[in-house]
């Protein structure tokens, strides 16, 4: 097997199971690892998922195949690092490959951020999402929701807890691409808001050597005041930066026009050339953009005590499966509640009352030149 270690094939074969989400046969397996330059006999594939049945990383599933367990899922996430070392960027670059949604249409693939709430939590969840899904700090409005046992992409809701769908912004960077605009992600981060404006970040995770979504990271150490930018106009939010070419930031404006009109109405930043963004420069030939969203509505639930099981990136769903959070939050609840929090009375009052000054401060961001 020359330098091949254990850990790499046992890491590579649930990688294979998780990326194609149905039962593989050693054969389809070992078929699939040829591909990817590791040569193993099927024979030896079986060896291996004989292993990895053992440790439940693996089931058997249909006509002999086998299927990556929950738990196989965790393993990838927290073991064989020196394998994992650049698999972000990998991740997104594949994700932004497979990600094929047509602005004009509204349908097709889009990546999303799967999270999980326990089922006693759903209702609260539900109503701070309902206000920080349609602020400016949000990649899109729309959402799927899942019950226990439900899929949401490959992943399979846990018993007990409800599986939330949010789109994450990975998608802007398949529909550029598909206009033949590509993108660099380079930082996940936090940034500052003073005054509803973001200032500048003030910590970043370069994606090119991280093993693990640099934005979990600052969601899980607690490092945002996403309820605080909401409702003063000052905190730590998460963003990511990324790099086009120059000569495209005109197409790249106009395409972000057309996302708005299919309930993607995040911020995006937009640099220029030479310039500095948010702190942040760009390389040479290249506008730096600062893409505010994905798991910000998620960090919101946290900052509210509402613990989830937060994965970034998780899975592609068809975006036609998604529905503006004010659909689901009526069908779930559709008698308002007078004990709501008083964290949101003001922004609930202006929403639900169609004030047109509702997040009226934020429309000269939501695609600013800065």
């Amino acid at each position: 097997m020359g330098e091949i270690t254990t850990n790499k094939i046992m890491f590579t074969i649930l990688t294979v199971l998780n990326r194609h989400g149905k039962a593989l046969c050693s054969v389809d397996i070992a078929d699939k690892l040829r591909i990817q330059g590791m040569d193993l006999s099927e024979r030896t594939v079986r060896y291996y998922l004989k292993i990895l049945d053992e440790n439940t990383f693996t089931e058997k599933g249909e006509r002999k195949g086998r299927l990556i367990t929950e738990e196989g899922r965790k393993e990838l996430n927290r073991t064989f690092v020196s394998e994992r070392v650049g698999f972000i960027i990998n991740k997104i670059n594949n994700l932004s490959f497979l990600t094929d949604f047509n602005i004009e249409t509204g349908k097709g693939p889009v990546v999303l951020n799967v999270s999980y709430v326990l089922e006693e939590k759903m209702e609260e969840a539900l109503r701070i999402l309902t206000i920080a899904l349609n602020s400016p700090y949000s990649m899109s409005n729309r959402i799927v929701i899942g019950r226990a046992g439900d899929l949401l992409g490959h992943m399979t809701v846990p018993r007990g807890h409800v599986g939330i769908g949010t789109v994450c912004s990975i998608t802007l960077n398949g529909v550029f691409l598909k206009a033949g605009i590509p993108v660099s992600s380079r930082f996940g981060g936090v940034v500052e808001i003073i005054d509803n404006k973001p200032t500048r970040f003030v910590s970043v995770i370069s994606y090119e050597g991280s093993s693990v979504a640099p934005l979990e990271v600052f969601m899980n150490s607690r490092m945002t005041d996403v309820l605080g930018a909401l409702k003063h106009g000052r905190g730590n939010i998460l963003g990511s930066f990324r790099e086009i070419p120059e000569i495209s930031l005109g197409d790249a404006k106009r395409l972000h026009n057309r996302m708005s009109n299919m309930g993607f109405g995040g911020i995006i930043l937009f640099g220029q050339p030479g310039k500095p963004l948010l702190g942040v420069s760009a390389a040479p030939d290249k506008v730096g953009i600062v893409v505010l969203g994905g798991l910000n509505p998620i960090a919101a639930l946290e900052e509210a005590e509402i613990a989830t099981e937060s994965h970034a990136m998780a899975a592609l769903c068809d975006y036609s499966l998604l529905s503006p959070v004010e659909v689901l939050e009526k069908m779930y609840f559709p008698e308002p509640k007078p004990e709501r929090s008083s964290m949101f009375d003001h922004l609930y009052a202006s929403r639900c009352m169609g004030k047109t000054s509702y997040w009226s401060v934020f429309e000269g961001l939501k695609q600013s030149t800065i």
